[in-house]
């Protein structure tokens, strides 16, 4: 698991304790649109506030699965730009279209996570309840429409739809600004752009114990297909994404 990831699903965890032991601390930090200007802070603190168990849950289930290849991907700092910027876009569009419900929830922030995995790896397939096979860009897409619907027709159940959506955009604005600024060139060599095959020449000595449970069967796959069809098999993300893995070679001098 990532640093980040880790920290924010103890934060989220330990947060949700204290709520339990202390309840009027829901009330001090929970988003209440109405008051935004009164209580800057909420727009920040409502995002690690759970309303149950089965809440918490299923968004920490979703950071678990979904962050550490994002964190990996983006680095660490741009990793917590993504989710806190997620958070607070899905709290202000919240604002904007449901102004008089307060929320709380890291699931803005969960949903941009999710959006940036299904930017950089849009086929790889998500399985819903553990059976339902759903590519990454389509889970997104599907998510999007139910949220667009449900908003409208009074985001019943008590599910911060706008919220949702809101994380969606404010992830999309990120990735979008990264990619197109000129002080994102590092970003797009790292998320976008191959690495010399000569700094895959160590591919064989790959350590899969230490990959995450979560990337290594992607790893699996690459290093397969590496010995099937050689390096120039690989496509620019997959070379990429196995550069995170590749122990560097004394022998190979460092690109300049």
């Amino acid at each position: 698991m990532t640093r980040w990831v880790q920290r924010l699903l103890i934060a989220n965890v330990a947060m949700y304790f204290v709520q339990q032991t202390m309840p009027s601390v829901t009330d001090s930090l929970m988003f209440v649109p109405v008051l935004a200007l009164a209580r800057p802070w909420s727009i920040i603190t409502y995002m690690f506030l759970h309303g149950s168990i089965t809440h918490i849950l299923f968004n920490m289930i979703g950071l678990f699965f979904f962050g550490p290849r994002v964190e990996q991907r983006l680095g660490a700092s741009r990793f917590l730009w993504l989710y806190f910027l997620s958070g607070i876009s899905g709290a202000l569009l919240h604002l904007w279209l449901a102004p008089h419900s307060p929320i709380i929830g890291a699931s803005a922030a969960i949903y941009g996570v999710v959006l940036a995995f299904a930017r950089f790896w849009p086929t790889d397939k998500i399985y819903i309840w553990g059976i339902l096979p759903l590519e990454a860009r389509w889970l997104v897409g599907i998510t999007i429409v139910m949220a667009i619907y449900s908003g409208l027709n009074g985001s019943t159940g008590g599910v911060a739809d706008f919220a949702h959506l809101g994380g969606y955009v404010g992830a999309y604005l990120y990735l979008r600004w990264l990619e197109e600024t000129k002080g994102s060139k590092r970003f797009r060599e790292l998320a976008v752009t191959a690495p010399p095959d000569r700094q895959l020449s160590n591919w064989k000595r790959v350590n899969l114990q230490s990959v995450h449970e979560l990337n290594r069967v992607e790893v699996n796959r690459i290093l397969d297909k590496i010995s099937a069809s050689g390096l120039d098999s690989l496509t620019p993300q997959e070379k990429q994404f196995l550069s995170n893995f590749v122990p560097p070679d004394d022998r190979v001098p460092p690109a300049s």
